[in-house]
């Protein structure tokens, strides 16, 4: 059955049913996270990832912080410079780190995924690039095949650079676009021509890269139906083969560059689901496949075929094809999954220097799972991934009995089965056409700290 129709768009269903949530990258989800898992509770992990004979592969991933300019819209963890001794002294501590965390690791050190995120990780110079290539060859071992990953800002980045990125043995790219209309663009301080974005993604069609994806955002000012389409008819000539059409969220509260942002200016919330409706048409004629959240793919991508054979996972940088690698992270403000645990290491420079000069892993919270918390992660992961659960295979892997444990939520979800959202059978529960919008609002009735969450507030509300 092709996947094209498998999406049904209903605007008043979305309106009924959406809440603003989670986007479950992990679960438990990192606000829940205590500093009492600290850095040695982190290395004790390290040190028994083979605990059971099990060797899982590895994922890493680099957070770059620096950024030239700054994006109105961005709500990421980063640096506004354009010192490069800034950049340089990063790298010496993040060569301390891998270090450190190599030396603690049990276990094979071959990887077959890693990342660079940020900030903004073309930043670097090219001489930066090889230094930190070459530090995490010195303590692991990047095997053939592997999906190594990296996020491009366009305006800063020619022919070049991709080919060394390339040398450096990158093999995928997700390339910031957001909006191509000059309006936006300028509403949110991010000016990028079309040309730069094509001298980027043609240089990676040249020098072999096997994916290349491209991030938009709706729901930002100045947008309309019409100016998206426009962006939408150049996005679909560059023919990306993986697409992210992310929900731009107004928290001017909590990320500070949102505060130069009018909101006079924001489409209203009707504005914004006909603008992603009119996204999701044009992609599926384009024959994208919707993969699931905010991510679309070309059917033969390695998502959507991994999707397919029941193979895809979800996790810190969006959906992935390696569901069984431990990741580890380096710099500030990453987030790392070993065994039944997250780390994430402090927000700001200074504590992470500090920790560093001290011998320490700059860990700054985490949380060991319980097997409630597995249980239910292996649940949302497969809702996410899926958009199916085999109830059978629940209970055999975490041996419950699913409806007398799920009791509660399971009557919760009776509601969005009636509105046609899901189907829950003997052995399935199986997310529908037009439910799949949705899936973060299903996934979210299995979240055991939102429901606590609001129980309290219930209950203090009563007193």
């Amino acid at each position: 059955m092709s996947n094209y129709q498998e999406l049904i768009f209903d605007p008043q269903i979305i309106r009924r049913f959406d809440v603003s949530g989670p986007r479950y990258t992990s679960y438990p989800t990192a606000d829940r996270f205590v500093e009492a898992f600290d850095a040695e509770a982190y290395r004790l992990w390290l040190g028994k990832r083979t605990i059971g004979g099990i060797s899982r592969p590895l994922s890493l991933y680099f957070h770059i912080p620096f950024c030239n300019t700054i994006c109105y819209y961005c709500a990421c963890n980063k640096i506004i410079t354009k010192d490069h001794g800034r950049s340089a002294k990063y790298i010496k501590y993040l060569g301390k780190e891998l270090a450190m965390q190599a030396a603690a690791l049990d276990g094979s050190h071959d990887v077959v995924q890693l990342h660079w995120g940020g900030g903004t990780p073309t930043f670097l110079s090219h001489d930066e690039m090889r230094r930190l290539m070459d530090l995490t060859q010195q303590h692991f071992r990047l095997l053939p095949g592997g999906e190594y990953s990296i996020e491009i800002d366009p305006r800063k980045v020619g022919r070049d650079t991709v080919k060394l990125l390339a040398d450096l043995g990158f093999n995928r790219m997700s390339v910031g676009v957001q909006d191509f209309e000059p309006e936006v663009q300028q509403a949110v301080n991010r000016v990028q021509t079309l040309e730069e974005t094509r001298v980027v993604i043609d240089a990676a069609r040249e020098f072999g890269f096997k994916s290349v994806s491209v991030d938009l955002i709706y729901g930002l000012p100045k947008q309309n139906v019409i100016r998206f389409n426009h962006t939408l008819d150049e996005v679909i000539k560059l023919s990306p083969d993986r697409l992210s059409i992310y929900n731009y969220a107004h928290l001017p509260n909590l990320a500070k560059p949102q505060r130069r942002i009018s909101e006079a200016e924001l489409p209203t919330p009707d504005a914004k689901l006909q603008i992603l409706q009119t996204a999701i048409r044009r992609l599926t004629d384009a024959e994208y496949v919707f993969i699931g959240m905010d991510h679309f793919a070309k059917p033969d991508d390695e998502l959507t075929v991994a999707q397919r054979q029941g193979r895809l996972h979800r996790n810190f940088q969006g959906y992935s094809t390696h569901a069984d690698a431990d990741l580890m992270a380096f710099g500030v403000s990453s987030i790392g999954k070993v065994g039944p645990t997250y780390a994430q290491n402090y927000r700001t420079l200074d504590e992470y220097y500090d920790s560093l000069d001290r011998g320490v892993l700059p860990v700054m919270r985490g949380l060991e799972l319980t097997a409630d918390d597995l249980l239910r992660r292996s649940i949302i992961q497969a809702l996410m991934c899926h958009f199916e659960l085999s109830i059978e295979s629940i209970e055999i892997a975490h041996l419950i009995d699913f409806k007398s444990y799920f009791a509660a939520e399971l009557a919760e979800l009776a509601e969005m089965e009636q509105a046609g959202l899901l189907k829950i059978e003997d052995q399935w529960i199986t997310v529908l056409p037009q439910g799949r919008m949705l899936v973060r609002v299903i996934a979210m009735a299995f979240d055991k700290y939102l429901r606590s969450d609001r129980e309290r507030v219930r209950y203090s509300k009563v007193i």
